[in-house]
């Protein structure tokens, strides 16, 4: 499987922790790059910063229109029918980058994975199916899309995991 293109943050020390974080429809790994500086996190921080870009594809709920997307959506009505296929296919290609940092030195425990939105469903299900441990899960105004499906490993059994989520999101309530 070939590699995302991905915008890669690396802090001023040799990476020994990495957040990979996942953008939402129709944005790109740019979306969340300012967070880095606002985070404030100490010079000598070791955390390398991973910001892949999904795939243009046609997005059915926006009229077919070509977009940077992990998956394509079906349906708008809250319990949001998408392409699990597709979800499952963005899921493997954000465990190549996560056994990227594991082949680059990092202890996959010290490995976090952050999704806003489309971005988060494809989070759950790349770091609860991933077989080594993982350090966390940061799922922001998002939904669990394969929590009926997904092949939950036993390494991640306990992970952490963090979701924030807006009272008034008119997008994914």
């Amino acid at each position: 499987m070939s590699i995302l293109s991905c915008i890669e943050i690396e802090p001023a020390t040799a990476a020994d922790s990495c957040v990979i974080w996942l953008h939402g429809l129709g944005a790109s790994g740019h979306d969340f790059e300012p967070v880095v500086p606002e985070l404030r996190l100490p010079a000598d921080s070791a955390v390398r910063f991973v910001f892949p870009h999904a795939p243009s594809i046609p997005v059915t709920v926006n009229g077919g229109m070509v977009m940077p997307a992990w998956y394509d959506i079906l349906d708008i009505a809250l319990e949001r029918r998408v392409d699990k296929d597709q979800l499952r296919r963005s899921a493997a290609a954000v465990q190549a980058l996560i056994d990227r940092e594991i082949e680059r030195g990092v202890d996959s425990r010290r490995i976090v994975i952050a999704g806003f939105s489309q971005g988060g469903a494809v989070g759950y299900e790349a770091a609860l199916s991933f077989e080594h441990p993982l350090g966390g899960l940061l799922a922001l105004s998002t939904y669990f899309a394969t929590a009926d499906s997904v092949a939950l490993a036993d390494a991640n059994r306990h992970l952490p995991v963090h979701v924030f989520h807006g009272s008034r999101d008119p997008m994914v309530p």
